[in-house]
């Protein structure tokens, strides 16, 4: 049930009923969630008036130069979480390997496993443009009382209970899912309160908007440069139009509300692709298909790529299904 002004916490506490294991850890979780996005808008919000942007000098287990808000996002997430009785586990892209987390009482009881991208487009900061968190929540398959293993975190997308992202842009919204369909808050900086503001959110089933960086087309996949090709043909109702923010969340949420399709493909140089299963994709396509879009990683369902490593990477196309669906076919006939 949705009503006007309806909140966050109120929205959490009315439908924790649809959830097939409605102890309430889940809801608790969701809100610690909410939580620490506060703290890091907050942050965000400073940039470029304290010394929080730029770069720390170190990479990360990506190889990739890591950012000052990269890692106060990364701490302030991982404090809120293991402060609360919640979780028995965290997964970050940021960090090497997992985090065990025995609870107050030591006895590693909690049910959940969270893995997440703390600061997804960091590189993006230093320009004002939208960043994002992105949050991936699983059961443990370990017995409870034992501490995680990897086989908790290496769950196929298709087993996650929850996902959601935030978004810091002109308004900070966070949109999640339990699989009862997708729903958007936006947050009140003066009550510090979200709103629901986009309720039952929708892909739809086509768009004009494909998303790519075609800088790098020399290195695509020939189905891929056909596709490109295609969308830029003047024929029918195309050429589409080219948008491309650089930042996973906000490419897949305008994509999301105008219809559209994110490519991030294999290329010459990263024949796996660039994106992490696990912090970016499985999260990112457990919304899609319950927006009603599609997920893909140019052959198969994302959702049932079984993972075997942390940091695993993939080849991923994300968005409206019929555009999803002529990026796959374009796929299968460059074989």
């Amino acid at each position: 049930m949705t009503r006007k002004n309806q909140t966050l916490g109120e929205f959490i506490i009315e439908n924790q009923k649809d959830f097939p294991y409605a102890s309430g850890e889940l809801s608790r979780l969701i809100n610690s969630i909410r939580l620490a996005a506060k703290m890091v808008n907050h942050e965000v919000n400073k940039a470029g008036l304290v010394d929080i942007t730029g770069a720390v000098g170190e990479t990360n287990v990506q190889g990739e130069d890591q950012q000052k808000l990269d890692v106060l996002a990364n701490e302030t997430f991982i404090n809120t979480l293991t402060n609360r009785e919640i979780v028995c586990g965290i997964a970050s892209e940021e960090n090497d390997e997992f985090i065990t987390i025995k609870g107050q009482k030591n006895d590693h009881r909690n049910s959940y496993v969270v893995l997440m991208d703390p600061l997804d487009g960091s590189s993006n900061i230093d320009v004002n443009v939208s960043v994002g968190t992105i949050f991936s929540i699983y059961r443990r398959v370990t017995p409870a009382g034992t501490p995680v293993t990897i086989d908790d975190f290496l769950q196929p997308g298709n087993l996650q209970v929850a996902a959601g992202y935030i978004i810091y842009g002109t308004s900070t919204m966070l949109v999640y899912t339990t699989g009862n369909g997708v729903n958007g808050f936006t947050l009140n900086p003066a009550l510090g309160t979200y709103y629901l503001s986009h309720p039952n959110m929708k892909f739809p089933k086509d768009g004009n908007i494909y998303s790519v960086n075609e800088g790098n087309y020399i290195h695509f996949p020939q189905g891929i440069k056909d596709y490109i090709k295609f969308c830029q043909e003047e024929k029918e109702d195309r050429p589409y139009t080219s948008r491309y923010i650089g930042s996973l969340v906000s490419d897949i949420h305008r994509n999301m509300i105008k219809g559209g399709v994110y490519l991030y493909p294999s290329t010459s140089k990263s024949p796996n692709g660039k994106l992490r299963l696990l912090y970016e994709c499985n999260p990112m396509a457990f919304i899609a298909e319950q927006a009603g879009g599609k997920a893909s990683d140019g052959f198969r369902r994302i959702l049932d790529i079984k993972p075997t490593q942390l940091h695993e990477r993939t080849p991923f196309v994300c968005g409206s299904i019929n555009m999803v669906e002529k990026v796959e076919s374009f796929m299968d006939n460059s074989k």
